[in-house]
Protein backbone atom coordinates (compact mmCIF):
# COMPACT_ATOMS: atom_id res chain seq x y z
CA UNK A 1 0.00 0.00 0.00
CA UNK A 2 1.12 3.58 -0.63
CA UNK A 3 1.03 6.23 2.10
CA UNK A 4 1.87 9.92 2.36
CA UNK A 5 4.55 10.67 4.96
CA UNK A 6 5.60 13.82 6.74
CA UNK A 7 9.32 13.56 5.98
CA UNK A 8 9.74 11.13 3.07
CA UNK A 9 6.86 11.97 0.70
CA UNK A 10 4.83 9.12 -0.75
CA UNK A 11 6.20 5.67 -0.01
CA UNK A 12 5.22 2.06 -0.54
CA UNK A 13 4.77 0.10 2.70
CA UNK A 14 4.27 -3.57 3.42
CA UNK A 15 1.03 -3.96 5.41
CA UNK A 16 2.60 -6.89 7.29
CA UNK A 17 5.12 -4.44 8.74
CA UNK A 18 2.47 -2.13 10.27
CA UNK A 19 2.80 -1.62 14.00
CA UNK A 20 -0.48 -1.55 15.91
CA UNK A 21 -0.86 0.67 18.99
CA UNK A 22 -4.21 -0.54 20.37
CA UNK A 23 -4.66 2.55 22.55
CA UNK A 24 -2.81 4.97 20.29
CA UNK A 25 0.04 7.10 21.62
CA UNK A 26 -0.68 9.65 24.38
CA UNK A 27 -1.77 12.84 22.67
CA UNK A 28 -2.61 10.85 19.52
CA UNK A 29 -5.09 8.27 20.81
CA UNK A 30 -6.85 7.92 17.46
CA UNK A 31 -3.61 7.03 15.67
CA UNK A 32 -3.30 3.28 15.94
CA UNK A 33 -1.39 2.15 12.82
CA UNK A 34 2.23 3.17 12.33
CA UNK A 35 5.15 2.27 10.14
CA UNK A 36 8.77 2.34 11.30
CA UNK A 37 10.85 3.85 8.50
CA UNK A 38 14.62 4.04 8.21
CA UNK A 39 16.37 7.27 7.35
CA UNK A 40 18.76 6.90 4.45
CA UNK A 41 22.38 7.50 5.48
CA UNK A 42 21.47 7.71 9.19
CA UNK A 43 20.99 4.34 10.90
CA UNK A 44 20.83 5.95 14.36
CA UNK A 45 17.40 7.53 13.81
CA UNK A 46 14.12 6.28 12.33
CA UNK A 47 10.69 7.73 11.67
CA UNK A 48 7.58 6.29 13.32
CA UNK A 49 4.98 7.41 10.78
CA UNK A 50 1.21 7.20 11.17
CA UNK A 51 -0.27 5.28 8.26
CA UNK A 52 -3.52 7.24 8.46
CA UNK A 53 -2.37 10.83 9.10
CA UNK A 54 0.51 12.29 7.07
CA UNK A 55 1.49 14.92 9.66
CA UNK A 56 1.75 12.49 12.60
CA UNK A 57 5.32 11.26 12.58
CA UNK A 58 7.97 10.97 15.27
CA UNK A 59 11.73 10.88 15.00
CA UNK A 60 12.83 7.96 17.19
CA UNK A 61 16.01 6.20 18.21
CA UNK A 62 16.96 3.35 20.47
CA UNK A 63 17.78 4.91 23.84
CA UNK A 64 20.81 2.60 23.93
CA UNK A 65 22.33 4.51 21.00
CA UNK A 66 22.76 7.56 23.25
CA UNK A 67 22.57 6.07 26.76
CA UNK A 68 24.17 2.58 26.62
CA UNK A 69 23.36 1.94 30.31
CA UNK A 70 19.62 2.63 29.91
CA UNK A 71 17.73 -0.10 31.78
CA UNK A 72 14.02 -0.79 31.76
CA UNK A 73 11.98 -3.43 33.57
CA UNK A 74 8.65 -4.07 31.85
CA UNK A 75 5.78 -4.98 34.15
CA UNK A 76 3.55 -8.00 33.67
CA UNK A 77 0.70 -5.93 32.21
CA UNK A 78 2.70 -4.66 29.25
CA UNK A 79 4.28 -8.07 28.70
CA UNK A 80 0.79 -9.58 28.52
CA UNK A 81 -0.76 -6.76 26.44
CA UNK A 82 1.97 -6.93 23.82
CA UNK A 83 2.30 -10.73 24.10
CA UNK A 84 6.04 -10.47 24.74
CA UNK A 85 7.50 -13.92 25.33
CA UNK A 86 11.21 -13.16 25.37
CA UNK A 87 13.63 -10.26 25.48
CA UNK A 88 14.38 -10.83 21.79
CA UNK A 89 10.77 -9.82 20.97
CA UNK A 90 11.32 -6.29 22.31
CA UNK A 91 12.18 -3.23 20.26
CA UNK A 92 12.63 -0.10 22.35
CA UNK A 93 12.56 3.47 21.05
CA UNK A 94 12.66 6.95 22.53
CA UNK A 95 10.88 9.84 20.85
CA UNK A 96 13.28 12.63 19.90
CA UNK A 97 12.29 16.29 20.25
CA UNK A 98 14.30 18.05 17.57
CA UNK A 99 15.72 21.47 18.34
CA UNK A 100 17.98 23.93 16.61
CA UNK A 101 20.88 23.44 16.93
CA UNK A 102 20.58 19.66 16.90
CA UNK A 103 22.80 19.33 20.00
CA UNK A 104 19.94 20.90 22.03
CA UNK A 105 17.55 18.10 20.99
CA UNK A 106 16.20 15.76 23.69
CA UNK A 107 15.01 12.17 24.16
CA UNK A 108 12.03 10.97 26.14
CA UNK A 109 13.54 8.27 28.33
CA UNK A 110 10.62 8.39 30.79
CA UNK A 111 8.06 7.07 28.28
CA UNK A 112 9.73 4.80 25.69
CA UNK A 113 7.88 3.09 22.88
CA UNK A 114 7.86 -0.68 23.38
CA UNK A 115 7.20 -2.78 20.28
CA UNK A 116 6.89 -6.54 19.99
CA UNK A 117 8.92 -7.21 16.84
CA UNK A 118 7.25 -10.59 16.36
CA UNK A 119 3.57 -9.56 16.31
CA UNK A 120 3.97 -5.80 15.62
CA UNK A 121 2.09 -4.61 18.72
CA UNK A 122 3.27 -1.43 20.39
CA UNK A 123 2.63 0.81 23.37
CA UNK A 124 4.16 3.89 24.91
CA UNK A 125 5.23 2.74 28.36
CA UNK A 126 5.48 5.31 31.14
CA UNK A 127 8.26 4.30 33.52
CA UNK A 128 7.06 4.40 37.15
CA UNK A 129 10.41 5.40 38.65
CA UNK A 130 11.92 8.87 38.45
CA UNK A 131 15.31 7.70 37.17
CA UNK A 132 14.67 8.98 33.64
CA UNK A 133 13.64 12.30 32.13
CA UNK A 134 11.23 13.24 29.35
CA UNK A 135 13.89 15.71 28.18
CA UNK A 136 17.20 13.85 28.41
CA UNK A 137 19.92 15.58 26.37
CA UNK A 138 20.65 13.96 23.03
CA UNK A 139 24.28 14.86 23.67
CA UNK A 140 24.85 13.54 27.20
CA UNK A 141 27.11 15.50 29.50
CA UNK A 142 30.33 13.73 30.37
CA UNK A 143 30.73 12.47 33.91
CA UNK A 144 33.38 15.16 34.53
CA UNK A 145 30.95 17.91 33.49
CA UNK A 146 28.15 16.41 35.58
CA UNK A 147 30.33 16.40 38.69
CA UNK A 148 31.27 20.01 38.08
CA UNK A 149 34.97 19.26 37.92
Amino acid sequence: MRIQTKYLGEVEVDEQQLIHFATGIPGFINEKRFMLMNLADNPTFSILQSVDTKDVAFVVTSPHNIYPDYMLKLDETILANLQIESESDVLLFSIVTLKNPFQKSTLNLKAPLVINSRNKRGKQYIVAVDDYSTTAPIVPETSVEMKGE
